[in-house]
């Protein structure tokens, strides 16, 4: 049990640990078949609009709350005198631990897959699908189903490895790992982007993510980039209120923030501009897609027809390992925080728990993938009630309902309840100037909420989901 509050030891390590937690696998094998979908250049300029206009007050304001009330996710609004809201912090605290429990076993996955890759690429591209298949306890050839030991030893490993680092605290741990994660990162996203741009064929990839084509442009796509922008920056679930918590007087938060942003923005990007022209180049332009089976299955054949590219998919997998792992502990801290300092619990009892309660429900989600048929429960207007299988029910129950919901209260708190004025006097504590009080005060009370209410309204009533 910590005796102080723990604090960031330097600001680097805040900014590195913070882009770390928005920086995702949703970032690298998602944003590029957004983008390719939404007119290329055409969603990238959308995107860029969004941020600053969505993404940025959202994320100070859910930092403000954290380094004002110096509390976890859960009190942090009673400690601001506003019990009323502590709802809000439920629900963060409960999606963070839904998402966490199946994001660590698709971070399993991503560790099997940089195994494979640097062991037996050829076994992958012989036969992706069915690679992808067994490793989730499913034979596509005698369509028999077994146990996915492969997957969930995989998920054992990974998880363990965010406890540990967890364990080591905020200084020791987490911000000692993005210090090294977040760069290792970066270098790899830049070996792939040279090697990307310089395939035969590749040029014309690149060609379509710099053009306008206005096309695709609709309010659907839009919207899609609305939510990209606002679930890749990591809120609702929360992260920002805990990792704001340990965030000295000093800090400059606007500044901060940006950069933050900037960062997590500029990872999205350049994985567009790398995954896009890999495709035209090796698949085709109807190559491109998002989402698990396209970075597991799909990109195989980009692989498979890539000069060295065995080695190049094994650096592509430890990039969307470091993705992962960044995320994932940012997750588990944010869980974490909530116990240790509610019931006193000692850190690292806590967080072996955890990870072991989270690796559990999450052995469902894996085990519901393709081995067995284990169902859970959904309603919207559009289709009524269903019966999608464990892991798509969770993953509609987060990204549809708890995380809107949650960023929604986060927003009419900071607006109405708490108010601007009072953000702002957190935000300038120190002699820290933020000259853009008035537009932050405008977008925090209205535009932000008016997004995440079109959000939540289009995958309600429509049954899609736009993250």
């Amino acid at each position: 049990m910590e005796s102080k509050r723990a604090q960031w030891g330097s600001k680097l390590g805040f900014i590195l640990a913070a882009a770390g937690s928005a920086v995702g696998l949703g970032n690298i094998w998602k944003f590029p078949g957004k983008a390719f979908e939404g007119g290329g250049g055409a969603f990238l300029l959308m995107y860029l609009v969004i941020v600053p206009l969505v993404g940025m007050p959202a994320m100070l304001s859910e930092l403000t709350i954290g380094r004002a009330s110096q509390s976890n996710v859960v009190d942090a609004f009673g400690k601001l005198g506003h019990k009323g809201y502590s709802w809000v912090g439920w629900i963060s605290w409960l999606t963070a631990f839904i998402i966490t429990s199946y994001y660590g076993h698709v971070g399993g996955w991503v560790l099997r897959y940089a195994v494979s890759y640097a062991t037996e690429a050829q076994a992958v591209y012989a036969n992706p699908l069915g690679y992808f298949y067994n490793m989730l306890g499913y034979d596509p050839v005698s369509e028999t189903t077994f146990f996915p030991w492969m997957a969930i030893v995989f998920a054992a490993v990974f998880l363990f490895a965010c406890g540990l680092i967890i364990i080591r605290g905020v200084q020791g741990g987490i911000e000692k790992f993005n210090k090294v994660g977040m760069p290792a990162l970066f270098v790899l996203l830049l070996i792939l982007l040279v090697r990307a741009v310089t395939l035969p064929g590749g040029n014309e990839g690149l060609r379509y993510m710099f053009s306008l084509d206005m096309s695709k442009v609709n309010v659907h796509t839009f919207l899609i980039a609305l939510s990209q922008a606002f679930y890749s920056l990591s809120l609702g679930m929360s992260i920002m209120i805990t990792y704001g918590s340990y965030l000295p007087e000093s800090e400059d938060m606007p500044k901060n923030t940006m950069l933050v942003c900037v960062m997590d923005t500029l990872v999205a990007f350049i994985a567009g501009f790398i995954i896009v022209p890999s495709v035209f180049a090796t698949l085709g332009p109807d190559g491109v897609g998002k989402g698990g089976g396209f970075a597991f299955v799909s990109l195989a054949g980009v692989f498979e027809h890539t000069p060295g590219g065995a080695i190049f998919g094994l650096l592509f997998y430890l990039l969307l390992l470091f993705a992962a792992l960044t995320s994932t502990i940012s997750l588990i801290e944010g869980i974490v925080a909530f116990l240790t300092e509610r019931f006193r619990w000692t850190r690292t009892a806590t967080t072996l728990v955890v990870c072991l309660v989270l690796f559990l429900l999450g052995c469902l989600y894996t085990c519901s993938q393709a081995a067995y048929s284990i169902h859970g429960i959904w309603f919207d207007f559009a289709n009524g009630i269903s019966f999608p299988n464990f892991g798509d029910a969770m993953e509609f129950l987060t990204d549809r309902v708890m995380i809107p919901i949650a960023a929604l209260g986060t927003c009419i708190f900071v607006g109405w309840s708490w108010t601007p004025a009072a953000a702002v006097e957190e935000i300038e504590r120190n002699g820290v100037r933020f000259g853009l009080i008035r537009l932050y005060s405008f977008l925090i009370r209205f535009v932000v909420p008016a997004v995440i209410i079109a959000i939540f309204a289009v995958s309600l009533f429509t049954g899609t989901t736009l993250s």
